[in-house]
């Protein structure tokens, strides 16, 4: 790992340990995801996911692990990320809310293999009308294997007073010499029912997400077009 690399990860842990003394909000989930159209590997597979956010007086922190389960192999795999963003400043200006240097850690791992990838940019949250928020990032991405390259990433939460929320992201990474350029839409369309069993609001959602993924890891030809069935708990 070179100087840079471990420069990301001790921001990263660096980070981890302010959380409780300086947090102003956070919000943890648990989610269930089902598909029958999975591109790479098996293409049924059930997640469970395992997410946390939360706001502090420097920027925020988001990181999620995701374990995918394969039906017709024993090939289960684990993904995640880690990612901190370091408010620079927030201006007076109607469309941006804030400027902040933003750091990632993406780990996986399946069987025998492991990547981590580290990456490091900058971003905006935009006042973007109904949304709770919508972020665009730029990064340049730090490969375990192979060369590095850049991202773009978009992330948006949008409510709906009749309990529904639509979130999601867009990665649309640059190409390499042995990998070509790719775009992963991924977006989730969800309904408190949890107002309906005289539970709290905004903790448990039903729907589904939806994966448009072109070129998928940078494989030429291999687009997923996949939706989940969703079951997600907020505590």
């Amino acid at each position: 790992m070179n100087m840079f690399k471990r420069l990301i990860v001790l921001c990263i842990l660096l980070s981890s340990h302010t959380l409780v003394a300086e947090q102003l909000w956070s919000n943890n989930s648990l989610t269930l995801l089902h598909g029958n159209d999975y591109k790479v590997g098996d293409n049924k597979k059930t997640v469970f996911t395992g997410e946390h956010a939360s706001g502090h007086t420097w920027g925020d922190v988001f990181a999620f692990v995701d374990r995918l389960r394969h039906h017709n192999d024993s090939k289960h795999e684990t993904y995640g990320e880690f990612g901190a963003s370091y408010t620079l400043f927030k201006p007076q200006h109607d469309f941006i809310k804030e400027t902040y240097l933003a750091g990632q850690w993406e780990f996986a791992s399946q069987s025998s293999n492991q990547t981590n990838n580290y990456l490091a940019g900058v971003g905006m949250n935009l006042n973007v009308p109904g949304t709770k928020f919508f972020k665009v990032n730029l990064y340049r991405r730090f490969n375990d294997h192979g060369e590095d390259n850049m991202q773009v990433t978009l992330a948006w939460a949008r409510p709906f007073a009749s309990g529904l929320l639509y979130d999601g992201f867009v990665d649309a990474v640059s190409s390499t010499s042995a990998k070509k350029a790719g775009f992963n839409f991924t977006s989730q369309l969800k309904y408190d029912i949890g107002q309906h069993l005289d539970y709290k609001t905004n903790k448990l959602f039903i729907g589904m997400e939806y994966v448009y993924w072109k070129n998928k890891f940078g494989i030429d030809g291999i687009t997923e077009k996949n939706a989940n069935l969703l079951l997600k708990w907020h505590f």
